[in-house]
């Protein structure tokens, strides 16, 4: 009688099978973490996971915790590790956004191979620096990630350097397998996966790997809205380049559109492709470092938005992988700010004072009554939108909730204090 994995292999000859996943392990092992699987009453009750059922919750494959900061490094071992020892003088070349970099990087470092990566000019310092810090050359061409594909594969060709691909390549895809494996001995009873979607190579594998054990997973892609071409191509049936320039703060998904490859493994196996917006993504960022401690850059923290925000639903013991955490840290702190305003944690507002001594203190006196915690204060006296006489005030407050905000107002309100809420 057949097996499962079996049939699998019988229905997509051409595709990394549990073989070569399997192959893969071995090969990373001592290499990449076996990163945990962790879970949240919280966060699976925020993402309307049915609490009261013994066998639905959600679990967060925590990749950002893996070498180098994403699940990269799985990938890149596996493919530089086959190249023979005869070919690796000549050392290696890739295009990055910054999580493939590093991954390339550490993996020449670890096999003695010389390390090219092209990265896209507005690149992330961070994961820049980390790059560099593994031991690679690193050289910034291109405003995207797809103008540096170019000059990497042009590199290539005038010296002789093996590309290795971020996604393209059966290796690759083989290695990223391994987080599925990981999930099922963990997990047997999976029931869904959400995973996100870039060039489509963490999805591959991962898919082929729980496919191939179980095929019954039900298994969603996520991409963000602003660089959304494997979800265009899925409903479309065939590849669609995306046109339009790539818009979101996801930089390690921001992909042009899959290749064939990686494509064939989306039709194949994905029940649902969805997207979410950045605002989405930037909650669940905040709600991982506040209730996991847990830091993940954009693209980590695109399945559990899509989760949160509705896009898409749990079924079941429901696995969700956080890909990456190589955050810049000016981002972070930008989006735990505006992230702090929208939910009613910071109060951000202008309004103003009397320009005489004692004007500004008696309207901190009103705030410090109302129990609001000053975050900062800026001056601005010639402003065309206070009286003469008055001087500007821009102010960033500390508050509780919603409650405290609306108190704080009209406190401000009745003491003859006119305010803009700013950031809203």
């Amino acid at each position: 009688m057949s097996t499962q994995s079996e049939l699998y292999n019988d229905a997509h000859p051409e595709m990394v099978n549990l073989t070569d996943i399997e192959r893969a392990r071995e090969t990373i092992r001592g290499v990449a973490r076996h990163t945990p699987l962790m879970t949240s009453p919280t966060i699976s009750s925020l993402c309307r996971a049915d609490l009261s059922a013994p066998d639905e919750a959600i679990y967060l494959k925590a990749e950002n915790l893996q070498r180098t900061g994403s699940f990269k490094i799985r990938g890149a071992y596996n493919r530089l590790f086959q190249i023979q020892p005869a070919a690796r003088g000549k050392g290696v070349v890739t295009a990055s956004a910054g999580n493939h970099a590093q991954g390339v990087a550490l993996a020449a470092g670890l096999l003695g191979i010389k390390a090219t990566v092209f990265m896209p000019e507005t690149g992330s310092i961070a994961k820049i620096q980390a790059t560099k810090g593994y031991g690679a050359t690193v050289i910034l061409e291109g405003k995207t990630y797809d103008e540096a594909v170019i000059a990497a594969s042009s590199f290539s060709k005038r010296t002789g350097a093996i590309y290795i691909s971020a996604y393209d390549d059966d290796a690759i895809i083989a290695g990223q397998g391994t987080i599925g494996l990981e999930i099922l001995a963990y997990l047997p009873d999976l029931d869904t996966v959400v995973i996100p979607v870039g060039g489509g190579g963490l999805f591959a594998g991962v898919a082929a790997a729980i496919k191939s054990v179980k095929s019954s997973v039900r298994i969603i892609g996520v991409q963000a809205e602003g660089a959304a071409a494997a979800v265009d191509s899925f409903n479309a049936g065939h590849i669609v380049q995306q046109v339009a320039p790539i818009e979101t703060i996801c930089d390690g998904i921001a992909i042009k559109a899959p290749s064939e490859r990686t494509f064939s493994y989306i039709q194949s196996f994905a029940d649902e492709m969805v997207t979410v917006s950045d605002s989405a993504v930037a909650s669940a960022l905040l709600l991982l470092i506040e209730r996991m401690k847990l830091v993940v850059e954009p693209s980590g923290a695109a399945g559990l938005a899509a989760l949160m925000s509705g896009r898409a639903q749990p079924h079941g013991k429901t696995a969700v992988v956080l890909c990456g955490g190589n955050i810049d840290l000016k981002l972070l702190s930008d989006l735990i700010q505006r992230e702090l305003i929208k939910t009613n944690r910071y109060l951000h507002i202008f309004t103003s004072v009397s320009d005489r001594p004692g004007g500004l203190a008696a309207l901190l006196d009103v705030i410090a009554v109302q129990r609001g915690n000053i975050i900062s204060v800026q001056h601005n006296r010639i402003s065309p939108h206070v009286p003469l006489g008055s001087t500007g005030v821009e102010l960033l407050i500390e508050i509780r909730d919603e409650d405290h905000q609306i108190k704080l107002l009209n406190s401000l309100a009745i003491q003859g204090y006119s305010y803009k809420l700013l950031d809203k």
